[in-house]
């Protein structure tokens, strides 16, 4: 049994059927994704982050996300230019570390402030080799080009 309302809705939807406002819509005669899988609580979340591309790191706490920013340090210290702008970035990093430690929040994980002077010595070392392997590359000769010779040229026979 429906009350007025179903009722209602369900002509309505019936007449749009009939007009043919359902035909052709995006998606139509595909499955549904992740249909097979198993329910997850957090799929709307999930794709929430695969659609505006955002980075899972976000959903971290702040104790696991300053720790992977220390991880991935020499990464993100690599293409700095100079020796202050590392020591600049590590303290940044640190004043972080240090605010957490003052008032932690979320799971206990132990972090600590990162050394700046192993950080810069990191740095120094990386740069070197990466100066190396241009002086390397660059002091490579280079493959020997093929140079076609000329040879005889043939003109297509003609008669007189």
């Amino acid at each position: 049994m429906t009350t007025g309302w179903e009722a209602a809705v369900e002509a309505q939807i019936r007449s749009a059927q009939e007009r043919g406002e359902f035909d052709n819509l995006p998606g139509a005669g595909k499955p549904i994704p992740g249909r097979d899988l198993p329910y997850d609580e957090g799929w709307w979340i999930r794709s929430f982050l695969e659609r505006e591309q955002l980075p899972g790191d976000l959903l971290l706490p702040t104790p696991l996300q300053l720790r992977r920013r220390i991880e991935k340090l020499s990464a993100e210290v690599r293409d700095l230019p100079t020796e202050d702008s590392v020591r600049a970035y590590v303290a940044a990093l640190n004043a972080e570390v240090v605010a957490w430690l003052r008032t932690p929040t979320g799971p206990r994980v132990v972090v600590r402030p990162v050394n700046a002077d192993d950080t810069v010595r990191d740095w120094r070392a990386a740069r070197e080799r990466a100066a190396a392997e241009r002086v390397t590359a660059a002091a490579e000769p280079a493959p020997p080009t093929t140079t076609p010779t000329p040879g005889r040229r043939w003109w297509p026979w003609r008669p007189r």
